[in-house]
């Protein structure tokens, strides 16, 4: 199954976001400097969506295919400024930073086989989601979970876990008239 910038848009849509428009994905040098008192830069636009994208090939089945293109797109509207944006950039840092020393390398730069453990390692897989807890809960709410919304609010990601129309698409009245497949 491909995802496409279409279902990136409906997957925006679905969220109340600004669909359409907010598509474009912005290109911003930096991303500004860290609420957490330090001097260091948070990281800018590519670097989350790169980080997101890799990610994304370990969260994501094997099935899907065009997985970069649909999580740029979507994170074009969510990362203007904003709180959730600044999170987001917050938990990418921190994610980037742990396998740099951990590891040897941001995320963008480990295997698929390493980003996976790396998750694992920072306790993503296991955290209850705050966006204000511990760093694993950050990275599970910002990074992990932002993945999975973008996936299963979207067409195609609705129906490979047979939800076939998702909040926010619309179907038309065959859709709910029609039983379970």
């Amino acid at each position: 199954m491909e995802l496409t910038r279409r279902d990136a848009m409906a997957a925006l849509a679905a969220l109340g976001g600004a669909g359409g428009v907010a598509v474009a994905v912005s290109r911003r040098p930096g991303g500004g400097s860290s609420d957490d008192g330090s001097d260091e830069p948070l990281p800018g636009d590519e670097r989350v969506q790169e980080t997101l994208v890799a990610v994304a090939e370990v969260v994501y089945p094997e099935a899907l295919s065009g997985v970069g293109t649909f999580v740029e797109s979507f994170l074009g509207s969510r990362l203007e400024a904003g709180p959730h944006a600044t999170g987001l950039r917050e938990a990418v840092a921190t994610l980037n930073e742990r396998g740099e020393r951990w590891h040897g390398g941001r995320v963008a730069d480990l295997s698929p086989d390493v980003r996976e453990q790396l998750l694992r390692e920072t306790g993503a897989d296991t955290a209850e989601e705050d966006p204000d807890g511990t760093d694993a809960e950050r990275v599970r709410y910002y990074v992990v979970n932002e993945l999975l919304l973008a996936l299963y609010a979207s067409p195609t990601g609705g129906e490979l876990v047979g939800i076939e129309n998702p909040q926010g698409h619309p179907g038309g009245t065959g859709s709910y008239q029609q039983g379970p497949l």
